[in-house]
């Protein structure tokens, strides 16, 4: 027997069904016997949803208002009487099982899955098999349209039914259409049989990955924004509905081995892949998820393993797995045993514990361990700071994507996902400057949509295109080298500037509109600094600390020299600007620096929004990128640290440490005891300055 079953929501209607988070609000259902070709009686429910503010579409096609939906019943009681009257129906035709039939997967996997996932009550098994009406046509009639432009009244016409939508209820009609597209399926032209039905996986399952697999494009997304402590299972959730392949959720990790809020997501077929694109800012928990195309390669480059220490790690089919971080250097396989105790017990003893170790053999800190089960798991996840030795060890879920991430990325000299992209630093013959001074001679571009590009700034600002600088359009772009929604541009004068800033302050680029605020070179470093900018005037990086909050803020004494299109990125540096002197005396001496990659500002976003504790994503602050000091090492000129003891190293921070803590924690010593000034040549093309007072601490 089949249930034929149709459902509405409070929002989209059609090939948009469940793309808006709404929830259920119609389900219309009817038994039909394949073989007596008889049908049970048809039934219709409202369901009463949390948010009963309907939208207009939904007015509109289903008639419904919220005034009679208040009278209705929640979807778990709904749902529970569904399983009664199906369970009746069929007594009355002398059957006992069924299968669902639905007009295509939307209604299943978009709707029914994601919504009882989130209300936290389970589906009957029912639920997870189903029949798709549009496939079994297409199946039956290949000379019809393809599957997904297949509609009820489509395949009604296509039959030649003459229903009339207008005379029944919405929903009864769509109900009585199927069955009959069911009975011309089943008649002796066609004598189509239902063999093969979709079907909805109950659990994620885990898996390693192997670098020679094949991983088609077309099954993979990348999801942004995951709170830092979700698991694979937690992403699985999110996904409730769509089937993730084995293994095919892979956490993504910086340079430090932390992860960085997405992930890569590999589906079975590419029909689940675009089913997962229409999840795109849907939220889990209080936040919104984007969801967008990646590629296999990403996703072998993530979660592909070579290491046979990991892969036999792995092979252990069905764990959970739990990263411990912070053990001692010394702790050994019976001290983490001891530590989890017996009501946590490791699979298989110390073959499920994974120590990572750095090339040279050195332990990082860091370990695996699998669990049989979820009990163990939640176990040891209780143990959570508990102390080991002299140190408390920090545990959470994790993946074999993770695993194989941080193992390889200590076995190997180099990082599997770098913190900061590469840019393409074009060659152009003469370098271009950022004004530094007080002319304002600038705009700032806020609220761009992230997919916009040089070519849309450009086309935004019209007859205003000529009037900006040879080069004097600088995107800023965020930690992971994509579009922050900010922008620089720079006018050959100040009167440029203001006609621009008032003829396109809140015009629409795309579906979004842009602000606009004229500013000068000074007020652009001031921003790059944390500080706000808007039509308000200026304020201050959000910090309490004087050496952070000081009166006033100078310009760079000297200029940022940067080739064409050169990218404004979040720190790896943090850029302060001298502060403006409050007596006669001179300006203290300063440190100059020159960052690794030339081509560099940084925007300093993270130093007053601390990484969270779990699994932070960790940035040095004023720190002398890697590059710069290797460049200081082989140089001829005076080197950075002309005195032994300039800088400090702290070791044992609390992941969530900002700056105001450092500097708090420093409070009342005078950091850098003498003056010094240090120099790193770069290239001619390319040149950037960074430059710190002396009462920074630097890192």
């Amino acid at each position: 027997s089949l249930v034929v079953l149709f459902g509405a929501t409070a929002g989209a209607y059609g090939a948009k069904l469940g793309s808006d988070e709404r929830e259920l609000i119609l389900l219309v259902w009817q038994v039909v016997d394949l073989h007596s070709k008889k049908v049970g009686t048809l039934h219709k429910s409202l369901v009463k949803a949390d948010n009963l503010d309907l939208s207009d579409q939904c007015r509109e096609v289903s008639g419904l208002t919220p005034e009679g939906l208040c009278k209705a019943e929640p979807l778990d009681r709904v749902l529970q009487q569904f399983c009664q009257l199906v369970s009746s129906d069929l007594k009355v035709l002398g059957r006992s099982s069924y299968t669902l039939c639905s007009d295509g997967q939307l209604l299943i996997r978009q709707v029914l899955h994601p919504e009882t996932s989130k209300k936290n009550f389970v589906l009957s098994d029912c639920f997870y098999s189903f029949y798709d009406l549009r496939k079994e046509f297409y199946t039956c009639y290949p000379s019809s349209a393809a599957v997904k432009d297949q509609t009820i009244k489509t395949m009604a016409e296509y039959l030649g039914l003459g229903t009339d939508e207008a005379e029944e209820d919405f929903g009864v009609w769509q109900v009585k259409t199927m069955v009959a597209i069911i009975f011309s399926m089943l008649s002796e032209g066609c004598n189509h049989v239902f063999t093969e039905p979709e079907t909805v996986k109950y659990k994620y399952e885990t898996g390693p990955c192997s670098k020679s697999e094949t991983v088609d494009s077309e099954t993979v997304i990348r999801a942004r924004g995951l709170p830092w402590q979700s698991s694979d299972q937690d992403i699985a959730r999110f996904f409730k509905g769509l089937n993730i392949a084995k293994g095919g959720v892979a956490l993504c990790l910086n340079s430090q081995g932390r992860r960085n809020g997405e992930a890569l997501v590999r589906f079975v077929s590419s029909e689940q892949r675009d089913l997962a694109l229409e999840r795109h800012k849907h939220h889990m928990g209080s936040r919104y998820i984007e969801v967008y195309k990646a590629t296999g390669e990403e996703f072998l480059k993530i979660a592909g393993g070579t290491s046979n220490e990991v892969a036999q790690f792995l092979s252990k089919e069905n764990q959970v797995i739990i990263r411990m971080r912070g053990l001692p250097f010394t702790a050994t396989q019976e001290d983490v045993l001891g530590f989890l105790g017996p009501e946590c017990p490791v699979t298989e003893g110390k073959e499920g514990l994974l120590f990572v170790k750095y090339p040279d053999g050195r332990p990082t800190g860091d370990a695996f361990v699998l669990f049989s089960c979820e009990e163990y798991a939640q176990n040891a996840l209780k143990k959570h700071k508990e102390i080991l030795g002299k140190r408390y060890i920090e545990l959470f879920r994790s993946t074999a994507a993770e695993v194989q991430q941080v193992v390889l990325n200590r076995y190997m000299s180099t990082p599997l996902i770098p913190t900061l992209p590469t840019p393409i630093i074009p060659v152009i013959p003469p370098p271009y400057t950022i004004a530094t001074g007080s002319v304002r001679d600038c705009v700032r571009l806020r609220g761009l949509p992230y997919t916009a590009g040089i070519d849309d700034i450009l086309e935004f600002m019209g007859d205003a295109t000529g009037d900006i600088k040879p080069h004097g359009v600088h995107m800023v772009l965020n930690q992971q080298g994509r579009p922050s929604g900010d922008a620089f541009i720079q006018m050959k004068s100040a009167d440029k500037a203001f006609m621009v800033a008032q003829k396109c302050h809140k015009k629409m680029m795309k579906d979004r509109y842009v602000e606009v605020f004229q500013c000068s070179g000074e007020e652009m470093n001031f921003v790059l600094m944390g500080g706000t900018l808007n039509r308000s005037g200026l304020s201050p990086p959000p910090c309490k600390l004087p050496c952070l909050s000081p009166p006033a803020y100078a310009a760079f004494q000297t200029a940022a020299v940067i080739p064409a299109e050169a990218a404004l990125y979040q720190p790896q540096a943090l850029l302060p600007t001298t502060r403006t002197p409050q007596a006669s005396a001179a300006a203290p001496p300063t440190v100059t620096y020159y960052p690794a990659q030339a081509a560099q500002l940084y925007m300093n976003y993270t130093a007053y929004y601390p990484s969270p504790p779990v699994s932070p994503t960790t940035v040095g602050y004023i720190a002398a990128p890697p590059g710069a000091v290797a460049a200081a090492a082989t140089a001829t000129h005076t080197p950075i640290l002309p005195q032994p003891g300039a800088l400090v190293r702290m070791q044992g921070l609390p992941y969530n440490t900002g700056m105001k803590e450092i500097l708090s924690f420093f409070q009342g010593y005078q950091y850098a005891p003498d003056d010094y000034n240090g120099l790193i040549q770069l290239s001619d093309q390319a040149r950037s300055v960074l430059q710190a007072p002396k009462e920074w601490v630097c890192l």
